[in-house]
């Protein structure tokens, strides 16, 4: 969608658990039980929706994501393709049922898309990618993102990958960001 447009994705990866302590969303193992079910149903549909195989609890979950976010960031940085890198990992973890907290399978990950593995694990390793990763949660929270998968465009929040058609046709039609009412009353 973005290469049709002419435009350009940043990633930026947070920690979901502190962006639901700042947004006040419960963690999933903290959700209602029906909640937690319906998430299975819906991890369900989808795969079966965009015919994808994967395992609906990997073995290594929950899981610390903090270097692979890192990592994340410093590829992004690097100038390398992070949204590539993102989908292998993606695939790895999911499918693959791969430790995505192993510094050695994150390095195996990226030499495979023809990074410099060892090169971004220093960088993502490093104090000043500690501190954008700490930037990105006070930017997610600042633009009222409170969720994941989510998108801004202009300051437009549009969360869940359900919401990408309605992202599109923003694209598509050039209109002003929807905000919300100051005073709280339906628009005109």
């Amino acid at each position: 969608m973005a290469q049709r447009h002419g435009l350009g994705v940043r990633v930026k990866p947070v920690l979901l658990g502190n962006v639901f302590a700042e947004t006040g969303g419960p963690v999933l193992a903290k959700r209602h039980p029906a909640r937690q079910r319906y998430r299975l149903v819906e991890l369900q549909r989808w795969r079966d929706n965009l015919g994808l195989s994967f395992h609906l609890r990997s073995r290594h979950w929950p899981f610390d994501p903090a270097l692979a976010d890192r990592l994340i960031i410093a590829i992004e940085r690097s100038g390398g393709d992070a949204l590539g890198f993102f989908a292998r990992a993606s695939s790895a973890f999911w499918e693959k049922q791969e430790n995505l907290a192993d510094e050695a399978t994150l390095q195996r990950l990226a030499d495979e898309e023809g990074l410099d593995g060892s090169a971004l694990l220093a960088q993502a390793q490093s104090e000043a990618t500690a501190e954008t990763y700490r930037q990105n949660l006070q930017d997610a929270v600042t633009a009222d993102v409170f969720g994941s998968p989510a998108y801004v465009l202009d300051g437009e929040v549009f969360w869940g990958q359900d919401r990408l058609g309605l992202l599109e046709e923003a694209l598509i039609s050039g209109r002003p960001p929807f905000r919300p009412e100051a005073n709280g009353s339906d628009p005109p």
